[in-house]
């Protein structure tokens, strides 16, 4: 594929990084019969606005952090050269459009120095908030506060969050599957950091009662990421060896919490707490719906991964237009800031 490089050569790390990015481009690996359940929602149209569509803002607050957007590209990637062009794209991108940034899990990169250099993003995106990423339970496996304190610095981030993708690795040929006690080591390390910690799933959502246990462990905020977008159950079967396995997935195609679901049912939970509405997002609509819904931020993950391949003007063309949709959207609702759209009634379900 133009635009798509290999890996490092060596590095079993990098090459199964280079692998998910060429999966997740070039293989079905979305949900089959579920979706991200934003469909069921839809604004009721607002034919006299009463406001000047160029005064309408996106301006807003996550953690203390002013944005310009209330947009996050999602964790995605990182360990391979494929992956530091994607990153830097990306993150010039969303300098330019203020947009927030996670990078995919910095692990590759605490386990080998050479690697460190395709999450540092920080010198692409100098201003807005950037999330490192670990997954959480390698915490069960000799982690802790040092190592995720040198994710942070290796990816000059804000906060870090820890990701849950629990049914990833069953299917994932390395995969690490002791998650017992994991809560626990998640409040110790919680209250070790000195920078705000997060905690997000992979595609498979969080419901009320985990989102509760988290929050009242020290989590200071929440990516639900639902699904209906990729399912690594899905995208882990195209790497496997194992026949087994790769049929056992098939069985979950289907599995997870709807990205709609997981934020209205979390925020009705915990109506202070810091969320964000990831899992399937496609559209400036969809984000005005999951902010709508309860959401502080909007996180698109795979949506941008092609045009992040391409080149920088393709990914900034295409948050251009998602944030124009947004706009458009609460234009139509007669909302004109963030606030206004969090408040807004005109959201209903449509069965």
């Amino acid at each position: 594929m133009k635009g798509f490089p290999g890996g490092i050569p060596g590095t079993v790390t990098s090459e199964r990084k280079t692998e998910h990015i060429r999966i997740c481009l070039q293989e079905n690996v979305e949900g089959q019969g579920i979706t991200n359940g934003l469909e069921q929602y839809r604004f009721r149209h607002n034919a006299l606005p009463e406001l000047h569509f160029d005064d309408i803002r996106l301006d807003t607050v996550f953690l203390n952090r002013k944005l310009r957007t209330p947009l996050l590209i999602s964790s995605m990637t990182g360990g391979s050269k494929a992956a530091a062009s994607i990153n830097e794209r990306l993150a010039e991108a969303a300098q330019r459009r203020g947009w927030a940034m996670g990078v995919g899990s910095v692990r590759a990169a605490v386990e080998r120095e050479n690697l460190a250099s395709t999450f540092a993003v920080r010198r692409y995106a100098p201003t807005i908030p950037v999330i490192a990423n670990m997954g959480a339970v390698q915490l069960n496996y000799g982690y802790g506060p040092e190592q995720c304190r040198r994710a942070v610095e290796i990816a000059g981030a804000d906060m870090l969050v820890l990701h849950l993708n629990s049914l990833q690795e069953v299917f994932q040929p390395e995969g690490d599957v002791n998650f017992a006690g994991l809560l626990r080591a998640i409040e110790r390390l919680c209250a070790e950091m000195d920078v705000p910690v997060g905690v997000k799933e992979v595609g498979w959502g969080i419901d009320a009662e985990t989102a509760r246990r988290l929050h009242n462990s020290g989590v200071a905020f929440i990516d639900v990421a639902g699904a209906g977008g990729t399912s690594w159950s899905q995208v882990e079967k195209h790497r496997s060896s194992d026949p087994v396995r790769r049929m056992a997935a098939e069985a979950f195609t289907d599995w997870g919490i709807p990205t709609g679901e997981c934020i209205r049912e979390v925020r009705a939970a915990l109506p202070e707490a810091q969320l964000i509405g990831s899992g399937g997002l496609h559209s400036g609509v969809d984000a005005a719906k999951a902010i709508a819904l309860g959401a502080d931020l909007a996180g698109f993950g795979r949506a941008l991964l092609a045009a992040a391949v391409q080149s920088e003007q393709s990914v900034e063309v295409l948050l251009a237009r998602v944030e124009l949709e947004l706009r458009i959207a609460m234009f139509g609702i007669g909302a004109g800031d963030i606030a206004a759209l969090r408040a807004s009634n005109r959201l209903e379900r449509r069965y």
